[in-house]
This record gives C-alpha cells, sequence and structure tokens, in this order.
C-alpha cells in the first residue's frame, strides 16, 4: 500500500479512526492503526467489505483478527513490499505527529491569550467573564486532550521504528545462505541487477567469477554430507575473505559460488580467483573426531568480465562457460573467458 497523504488528510484519518480503534477489543497498535486507517481512507475496498462483515453483529475485533486482516488485505509480508509499507507507515505516524504538536502550539497560544483577556476582566468585570471562563477550561481541556494524543503517538512513532528495524533485520537475513554465511542466490541476482543499472561511469569491471568444488559428489560420497557442509563452509570462509568494499560474494548453488566485482577489470578478477584457488588447495580439512585431513579439496574457476550492455544471463553464461571449460582443462585451475568470446 502506497501511503502519500498530506499532512491535513492523513490527521483526518486519524480523527475518524481513532474512535473506531477505541471500540475494538485489540491493542491500539501499529497493526490496528494501519487496518483502521485503511478502513476510513476508503482506498481497500476489500479490507472495508471484510470489516464491515466481521463487525455486522456488533462483535469487536480482537487482536488476532487485526493481525489476520492486516496480514490478508494491507500487506503481503514479502520482505520487499513489508519494507515499504513500515518505512510508509512511520512517515504517516511522523507526519500526525508533527500535525498534533502543531495544533498543541496553536491552542497553547490560545490559552494565553485567553488567559490574558479573562486577567483584564477580572479586573473590570463584565457579563462575558463567565463565558470567558468556560471557554478558557474548554481550552485547557483541549491542550490536555493533544498533550495525551501526542505522548501516544510518540509511542507508536517509536514501536514502529523497532518493528521496521526488525523488518529490515529478516530482509537482510532473507538474502543470506544459512549454511554459509554468503549472500543466497536471489540476494546475489539483486546485486547483480543492482550492479548492472548503475548510470555512473565505472573505468573498469564489473567481473565475475563462479566457481565449483571439484569432485563434490565424491566427498559427499566418500565422507557424509556432515562433512560436505564442512567443506562448504571453509571455502564460503576463504571466498568472503577474498572479497571487501562492494564486492558480494554468493552461494550461487549447491557447491557453485559467485563472486560479483563491480570495480574490477578482468585482469585483476584473475589474480583475485587465482589466489582464492591457492588458498583452498592449501587447506587442510578435518573429519570431525579424526585430526587426520582428507585429501586436498580444489576447485575450478570461470572468470569474465562485463561487456556493455549486455543483459545479466549473457553475463552469467559467460562465466559459466569459462568455469565448465576450466574442469574440461582437468580442473583447479581458473579459466578466463575474455569479452568477445562465446
Amino acid at each position: 500500500m502506497d501511503y502519500q497523504d498530506s499532512v491535513e488528510r492523513s490527521a483526518e484519518y486519524l480523527r475518524l479512526a481513532l474512535p473506531l480503534m477505541s471500540k475494538q477489543a485489540a491493542a491500539l497498535s501499529p497493526v490496528s492503526y494501519a487496518v483502521w486507517y485503511d478502513y476510513v481512507s476508503g482506498r481497500n475496498a476489500a479490507l472495508k467489505a471484510r470489516i464491515d462483515e466481521l463487525t455486522r453483529d456488533g462483535r469487536p475485533l480482537d487482536d488476532d483478527a487485526t493481525k489476520e486482516l492486516f496480514r490478508r488485505h494491507v500487506v503481503d509480508m514479502d520482505e520487499e513490499l513489508a519494507h515499504r509499507v513500515s518505512q510508509g507507515f512511520q512517515k504517516v505516524m511522523a507526519d500526525v505527529a508533527k500535525s498534533a504538536a502543531e495544533a498543541g502550539s496553536d491552542a497553547g497560544q490560545f490559552g494565553h491569550a485567553l488567559e490574558q483577556w479573562s486577567a483584564g476582566l477580572a479586573q473590570s468585570p463584565d457579563a462575558a467573564a463567565p463565558g470567558l471562563n468556560a471557554l478558557l477550561g474548554q481550552t485547557r481541556q483541549m491542550q490536555h486532550s493533544i498533550s495525551s494524543l501526542k505522548n501516544r503517538l510518540d509511542e507508536s512513532h517509536s514501536e514502529i521504528d523497532r518493528l521496521r528495524q526488525e523488518v529490515v533485520r529478516a530482509r537482510q537475513e532473507s538474502l543470506a545462505d544459512g549454511l554459509t554465511g554468503l549472500t543466497n542466490r536471489r540476494g546475489f541476482d539483486q546485486a547483480l541487477t543492482e550492479c548492472l543499472a548503475r548510470k555512473e561511469d565505472v573505468q573498469h569491471g564489473p567481473s565475475l567469477l563462479i566457481t565449483d568444488i571439484d569432485h563434490f559428489k565424491r566427498i559427499n560420497d566418500s565422507y557424509g554430507h556432515l562433512f560436505g557442509d564442512k567443506v562448504l563452509r571453509t571455502i564460503a570462509q576463504v571466498v568472503k575473505d577474498s572479497v571487501k568494499g562492494r564486492d558480494t560474494a554468493a552461494r550461487y548453488g549447491g557447491e557453485e559460488f559467485a563472486i560479483l566485482l563491480p570495480d574490477t577489470p578482468v585482469e585483476g578478477a584473475r589474480v583475485l580467483a587465482e589466489q582464492i584457488r591457492t588458498k583452498v588447495e592449501r587447506c587442510r580439512i578435518k573429519r570431525n573426531g579424526s585430526e587426520d585431513a582428507i585429501d586436498t579439496i580444489t576447485i575450478s574457476i570461470g572468470v569474465t568480465a562485463h561487456r556493455a550492455g549486455e543483459p545479466a544471463h549473457d553475463f552469467i553464461a559467460r562465466a559459466d562457460s569459462a568455469l565448465y571449460q576450466a574442469k574440461n582443462q582437468g580442473r583447479n585451475r581458473v579459466n578466463v573467458a575474455h569479452v568477445g568470446m562465446a
């Protein structure tokens, strides 16, 4: 849902939503406010119809029903959309809080003026004085109400900020590979798309490395999948330690890793690939419960640079082709597919 209402309109929705929220059995939470904000705005026909159906017999909505309405009708909780909604909702609440603060300031000035007027009338009694005193009392009540509202909005704003941080953290976790801690395939695809979409002038790069563990099936068959996982984590650490800055190290597939180098020319990428290959070859990985290291683990790596204007799948395909040529040439080696090669 795209929240781009003006301060005046969002304040009006707040005025309409609060009485409805107070009649429910649910807490006055950001989720509840999001549901009733959409309800009173009239922008969400499906939500309005469902709420009208649920409350037709006069029963209030509890927390579970409110959360279900939020999940089904306000936001589909995928990471990207949840991030956008939390930011939009935070903006709405910030605008409303600002509006309430300004209204409180105006009411304070009005009350001060009435105080002075009342003081003047006290020195020279007039028939209008009782009415002014009543109005002054109402103004004080308005100030108190607005102050209470602002405090509640401040609390909600803090809660929204906490929720937004949780959403950001969850989104980051969704882009990480659980076994190795590297970026997962989804995160890599996103990083590659963003890299190729940059409009800035890049003198060198991007370059891409795709690496595959040699004879990994044999390792799993000989030593078991738990040891295979240990091999993956070890190589992932070597890969992770080899990147910096805007580089992205990812687990691309089962035993494949990809390294995106946005600012590195192909020769620099080749040098890095050789360093990674050598470090992996020198690793001595021990089996659990044993001091004996197994035979040498090796990897093959394909390297290429991006051709200006080419789509991502062609870029990846050329690096992948270079990888399989390295395997066909005997494994444990780096093969470079220069731009212009198939």
